[in-house]
């Protein structure tokens, strides 16, 4: 007599789940801030706003996490737990465009610039620019208080929640370490020597731990894992995470913008000390300097960036990074193979690196 197969998990579904507890959850907060003041109602309707879309990554695989490690039965207060995730994603885009200077998010103007044409448009006294940004680092702030709020409210047992809490002070320790990082390599004198792994460890703190390692292990901790799975979920998600993130750092310079949100090339004018530009760097030989020329100019017209991206394009480091992403994505599946991980969570976490990592540009 065989088996019966699990039931697969319908990630969609899931999202559509995530949305729903995340827009509750979002309309009550807002509607207590707006209690507070008239003037408040602009920042709850835009944290709200900011928080509408995306692929929801972060709560899927905390979710798969918790059915992965064996969590099974009534899944509402892991849903709404998962939700808060989103939040942390918010701050951490929020500020990101600050400290990047960028205009836009997800084909809209960013926090700090749509808050700067408000003060333009109302005709305040001092900076609209210091405005902006003074207003969008408050909101980053905000962000951050309704997730411990919303994952606080999702309804877990005590000891559940005490073990997701843990998982996510140190998800949030992680980011922001990996974003301090990220800022003092493009401050700092660049380092050839040392660039590829520099662009690594950033990536493993700012994208694999914060977007994949972390959130798995989140969902873990809710289903009280062992070791052993533990142990298979952070090694799934350290080299799933960081093939996301070499597969973000293609389409922070390839990507169509009307799928990124970004204009395009932004990763270039920003001057974004990622592993693809540091192999370029590295092998272009005498045209490096053509290279490093134009990197991290906000000026550049878009024939420069097309320039640029030909010059990455002819060293190879693009099909390096490619390459890259298939060894670590490849590895991240051999992950999944251990610690006898439920079947159905395994399929659907499998789904989602594909998800992550495959090429879209």
């Amino acid at each position: 007599m065989t088996a019966a197969r699990p039931t697969p998990i319908d990630l969609d579904d899931v999202r559509g789940r995530v949305d729903a507890a995340l827009d509750a959850q979002l309309a009550e907060r807002a509607a207590h801030l707006a209690g507070l003041g008239d003037d408040l109602s602009a920042v709850g309707s835009a944290l709200v706003g900011f928080c509408h879309g995306g692929k929801r990554l972060r709560p899927l695989f905390a979710y798969c996490g918790w059915r992965a490690a064996g969590g099974s039965g009534d899944d509402t207060a892991v849903v709404r737990a998962a939700a808060s995730l989103e939040l942390v994603q918010a701050a951490a885009l929020v500020h990101d465009d600050i400290i990047d200077g960028s205009d836009s998010r997800r084909g809209k103007p960013s926090v700090h610039r749509a808050f700067e044409d408000v003060h333009r448009a109302g005709g305040y006294a001092g900076e609209p620019a210091r405005h902006g940004i003074a207003t969008a680092i408050l909101i980053g702030d905000l962000a951050l208080i309704w997730a411990d709020a919303v994952l606080q409210d999702a309804g877990l047992d005590d000891a559940a929640l005490l073990r997701a809490r843990r998982e996510l002070d140190l998800m949030r320790i992680e980011v922001m370490s990996g974003q301090y990082l990220d800022v003092l390599e493009q401050a700092r004198p660049a380092d050839p020597e040392h660039a590829v792994s520099s662009a690594l460890r950033v990536a493993e703190l700012k994208s694999a731990s914060y977007t994949v390692a972390r959130p798995l292990l989140i969902g873990a901790a809710i289903a009280d894992a062992g070791r052993a799975v533990r142990e298979a979920l952070s090694a799934v998600g350290y080299h799933a995470g960081i093939a996301f993130q070499l597969r973000d750092d293609l389409l922070g310079v390839y990507g169509d913008p009307a799928v990124t949100g970004k204009p395009a090339g932004d990763d270039l004018r920003e001057g974004k000390r990622t592993v693809l530009v540091a192999r370029a760097l590295a092998l272009l030989g005498e045209r490096r300097d053509e290279l490093a020329a134009g990197f991290g100019r906000d000026d550049l017209t878009d024939g420069d960036v097309d320039r640029l991206r030909g010059l990455i394009v002819d060293s190879g480091a693009d099909r390096e990074v490619e390459d890259l992403i298939a060894q670590h994505s490849s590895a991240a599946r051999a992950a999944l193979d251990g610690a006898g991980l439920e079947p159905a969570g395994r399929a659907a976490l499998e789904a989602l690196i594909d998800a992550a990592t495959r090429r879209a540009h």
